[in-house]
């Protein structure tokens, strides 16, 4: 094996592809795709652009809707992947082909539902939605130059999770089956299916019971 140093400007290994729906100051919504986010328990953390329109709806009314896509939803994502929700269109989105939308429910052809906890949306077409109040703005890259100002780390908690009963594990309410439910994945700049188990994972004969009840640390479930 013959490592060499590379210098890439993206790093995006694989990470799950979501639609972030938020609430517009006139009342409309927006949704978006995005893939830099991490769960930890029910806390997560997502990297947006500063001037991306999700990102000021979020830290305006505190709360989206983070909408988890499977690969049957990968024409929606292509839909909006290039639209932005801001007007004018930002400088940086501009040299990338973007261009502005208004209803961009409308565009990907997805349809907007209430939401339990928040006023944000819900995606119908998404199998889990996760209601999501903002915790913690985070700015980035304050050391470099060339990248401060341009990120912003957003912290949300989960209040609720809605997940479609086909993908629930058989004798189990609260746990999702890994082998009915198929996310759409990103890797640099490319959209993946999650294929079979490549192998047995020892992390798997722990039981998710034992990581703690979501009602014991407050969440309204």
């Amino acid at each position: 094996m013959m490592h060499r140093i590379i210098e890439p400007s993206i790093l995006y290994f694989g990470t799950p592809v979501i639609l972030i729906s938020t609430r517009n100051e006139n009342g409309t919504y927006n949704v978006a795709p995005m893939s830099s986010v991490f769960w930890l328990g029910w806390h997560c953390m997502l990297g947006l652009a500063a001037s991306s329109k999700t990102t000021q709806n979020m830290i305006q009314t505190g709360e989206c809707v983070l909408n988890l896509v499977s690969v049957n939803e990968v024409a929606a994502v292509n839909r909006l992947a290039l639209t932005t929700g801001s007007y004018p269109v930002p400088e940086s989105k501009q040299c990338r082909g973007y261009r502005f939308e208004s209803d961009k429910f409308g565009v990907a052809g997805l349809t907007s539902m209430p939401s339990d906890t928040v006023a944000a949306p819900r995606v119908r077409e998404c199998p889990v939605q996760l209601e999501a109040i903002v915790e913690a703005v985070h700015s980035m890259a304050e050391k470099d130059s060339a990248e401060r100002g341009r990120f912003i780390g957003i912290e949300v908690r989960i209040l609720r999770i809605h997940a479609d009963e086909e993908i629930l594990m058989g004798g189990e309410q609260h746990r999702i089956d890994p082998d009915k439910w198929r996310p759409l994945m990103m890797s640099f700049q490319r959209l993946y299916g999650l294929g079979s188990p490549a192998y047995e994972s020892v992390l798997a004969t722990v039981p998710e019971s034992v990581y703690g009840n979501p009602a014991e640390k407050g969440h309204p479930i």
